[in-house]
């Protein structure tokens, strides 16, 4: 069915974008950075990646058949620092990102007609896919702010530098390029 081709698509476009953003700040941090907290009571890059992973993972295993927040999560868990190296936990992100991201490239339009549960709350599968990239954008946007809280040094702007409105606006106008994150479109990916 080509609404609920379009909408997947649309779908995955946002949280393609919201990758970007997580990738494009995160190859500016140094190790110490990534794992570093702004201040007390204030998570790291790393462990909102830990927490973002988790859950991701919770959700999108089974995405159909199994309640999202699976009887294996230690939720409280993913918000202590990873006890093993940046690749290990980048690793444990990407098992819950594909998760997701694979997951919702599948969905037919039959799939887009069932309910899920989370926690045990029943959903429809397009209220579940929706609480999910709310999640993933409030996230993503914490890592923008904390990555560049902590960061040393020049920053490479992932979204319109403050100050381009204008010139970004002239050399993207009327084209998918206006939309773009990190300097990506969904046509020179």
């Amino acid at each position: 069915m080509t609404d609920t081709n379009s909408w997947v698509g649309a779908t995955s476009d946002v949280l393609d974008g919201y990758r970007r953003m997580i990738d494009g700040a995160v190859k500016q941090l140094s190790d110490e950075e990534f794992a570093r907290r702004p201040t007390d009571g204030i998570n790291s890059v790393a462990v909102i990646l830990r927490h973002l992973g988790g859950n991701l993972l919770s959700r999108w295993t089974d995405f159909l058949t199994t309640d999202g927040e699976k009887p294996n999560r230690n939720r409280d868990s993913e918000f202590e620092d990873w006890p093993d190296d940046r690749a290990s936990l980048m690793a444990f992100f990407d098992s819950g990102w594909n998760a997701c991201r694979d997951s919702i490239a599948a969905l037919t339009a039959d799939d887009v007609a069932k309910s899920v549960e989370i926690r045990g709350e029943k959903h429809t599968v397009p209220q579940a896919v929706q609480r999910s990239l709310t999640h993933t954008a409030y996230h993503a946007g914490q890592i923008m702010l904390i990555a560049r809280t902590v960061h040393d040094g020049g920053w490479q702007w992932l979204t319109i530098k403050p100050g381009g409105s204008q010139q970004h606006n002239a050399q993207t106008w009327g084209t998918t390029a206006a939309r773009g994150t990190a300097g990506q479109t969904p046509e020179n990916r």
